[in-house]
């Protein structure tokens, strides 16, 4: 699938010298017998190459590798590159190790495929702005280290591309604000990294469907097994310095963090940057508002107390950042759901009810269902052809971050908190409002 724009020819290319070269050359071509699979045509069944979802990948660790290649947490076999529907045509990281095997990779792998030996169709970047620009490139994947995912995912956006984008999504409320607005007046497709809503045998929004329909009575108490997070610039201070790796380019990996010398690897150069989890907590906290289904124009508090967080929705639902006493399943991405009549609780790997009759008896046909996929990824290109709203779209993703940098906030001011999802701010609270955004470093801003 192309976008489609009017393209500026250099003057060069009408010349005759131009001409002559490239008549000759096409000449050539035409008298050497070319074999062209019936995959690259869209035959027997394949995608036709006009179909195919051009794709850039941007930040090639584990997860975008994974993601490019197939891996661990991706849930795609073999990886985007394996899939018929898209073509890879970019890959970006600052550091040139990863990005170069990836290249590599994805260019062996595509002339096997298309039976084309020296195929250089994909491209390798260091500087992700270098995709953005490419006008053939409809969407980008974007997994990169947390202080860039919406400042990139934003660019991106505004650059005419649908995106997918790792946790955490953004690491202050006006990234996130910029994030949704961004996607509305662009008109894009986005989808946030939280799998857990298409994954895992649906055991999630099987979940939500349960308590959404009252098998446990009334909702009261939620358990969440992870302590929110959010992002406090003053701790990015080090006197460590040492050697870069060569090619590294350091000064984009920072990109809006305040300057600070290499410190060795790249994580190790973040302790202290965080309070809690806003990588691993989206996937509890996500799944957490998707089944309170609160009024998501209402305040939400939440409340500090011996370093815990408690979150008290509209509708009367409070949310512990702990684990329910005595519980095993929930940890693993999960929660407890606890109401008048009983209790569900659920992670990746488990599913059980107390008392057992809750999962037994099957959901009935007048009963209400939540948005259903059974592939993240496969879902955003659904949804890239189809222009429908993906299952984690920018304000559902930006609801969930939110909740955990305000209660990020409750945590490192360890007091209560008032937030506003409508004005996207702490209600009469000066000091909350100033952790909000912090001093990005000139050009980089959401």
């Amino acid at each position: 699938m192309r976008t489609n724009v009017d393209r500026v020819s250099s003057p060069d290319l009408t010349s005759r010298r131009h001409f002559l070269k490239t008549a000759g050359a096409a000449t050539a071509a035409l008298a050497a017998p070319l074999i062209i699979p019936a995959s690259a045509l869209g035959r027997e069944g394949a995608t036709p190459p006009s179909e195919r979802i051009a794709m850039g990948f941007i930040g090639l660790g584990g997860q975008g590798t994974g993601h490019l290649l197939g891996g661990g947490w991706t849930y795609v076999p073999g990886g985007y590159i394996a899939r018929d529907d898209v073509q890879v045509l970019a890959v970006c990281d600052v550091n040139p190790g990863p990005r170069e095997r990836a290249h590599q990779r994805c260019n062996q792998m595509y002339a096997q495929k298309f039976n084309q030996p020296g195929y250089a169709g994909v491209r390798a970047y260091s500087d992700f702005q270098e995709v953005l620009a490419r006008a053939d490139i409809d969407a980008v994947l974007i997994a990169v280290p947390y202080h860039w995912a919406a400042i990139m995912a934003t660019m991106a956006m505004r650059a005419g591309k649908d995106v997918y984008c790792e946790k955490p999504v953004a690491i202050t409320t006006r990234e996130a604000g910029a994030l949704v607005e961004t996607a509305n007046r662009f008109g894009r497709i986005y989808q946030a990294g939280t799998q857990q809503r298409s994954e895992y045998g649906g055991k999630f929004w099987l979940t939500c469907e349960l308590v959404r329909n009252g098998r446990l009575g009334q909702l009261k108490e939620v358990y969440a097994y992870c302590l929110p997070g959010a992002l406090f610039p003053s701790a990015w201070t080090s006197d460590r310095s040492v050697p870069m790796p060569p090619g590294l380019d350091w000064d984009r990996w920072l990109g809006p963090l305040p300057w600070r010398p290499y410190g060795g690897e790249y994580h190790q150069t973040m302790p202290g940057l965080f309070v809690g989890d806003v990588n691993w907590g989206p996937h509890h906290y996500d799944i957490i508002q998707w089944t309170v289904n609160p009024d998501v124009t209402a305040p939400i508090e939440a409340h500090y107390d011996q370093g815990q967080v408690h979150y008290r929705y509209s509708n009367g639902v409070v949310v512990h950042s702990q684990g329910y006493p005595g519980e095993r399943i929930g940890p693993d991405g999960g929660a407890c759901f606890v109401g008048t009549e009983g209790r569900i609780a659920v992670d990746r790997a488990n599913l059980a009810s107390y008392p057992a009759r809750i999962l037994n008896e099957p959901l009935r046909p007048e009963d209400s269902r939540v948005y259903h996929a059974t592939s993240h990824s496969g879902n955003f290109l659904e949804c890239i052809r189809t222009r429908r709203p993906t299952i984690c779209n920018p304000e559902t993703a930006v609801y969930t971050i939110n909740a955990l940098l305000v209660g990020g906030i409750a945590l490192a001011l360890r007091r209560a908190v008032k937030w506003d999802p409508v004005k996207a701010e702490f209600i009469g609270d000066d000091e909350a409002n100033r952790l909000r955004s912090y001093a990005t470093r000139p050009p980089w801003h959401a």
